[in-house]
């Protein structure tokens, strides 16, 4: 999963996302329907910091990352949240390298990708 922090984010809406995503029900039960949640599955998660997924490009074509919290708030929140998440799923998270310039693979098994955000939580 991906994480970005915004700078109105907090201590609370880390736990709050921590408890939605690790009771999330994305995975497909027997009759393959949406039902299982990492915890139902016995699955783990790898959590990358990502202060792109802030980007406004609504003027011009450069994206501009204004709403993204520096790291002096970021880097505590994203470490919040992972301690969060683990204590959740009840056995350690895998974590990028804070910052760094990484190459991620990722496959999508099926047509999902779901956005959360902490500051709309209907």
């Amino acid at each position: 999963m991906f994480v970005g922090v915004e700078n109105a984010d907090t201590n609370q809406d880390a736990e709050w996302l921590a408890v939605k995503v690790v009771n999330l029900r994305i995975f497909d039960d027997e009759q393959g329907v949406m039902n299982r949640s990492v915890l139902d599955v016995g699955g783990e998660m790898l959590i990358i910091s990502q202060f792109t997924l802030y980007a406004l490009t609504a003027k011009g074509n450069r994206p501009s990352y204004i709403r993204a919290a520096k790291p002096d708030v970021s880097v505590p929140l994203y470490e919040q949240f992972c301690t969060f998440a683990a204590e959740k799923l009840g056995k350690p998270v895998q974590t990028g390298v804070f910052g760094a310039d990484m190459k991620v693979e990722l496959l999508n098994d099926g047509p999902v990708t779901i956005w959360i955000d902490s500051k709309q939580r209907e």
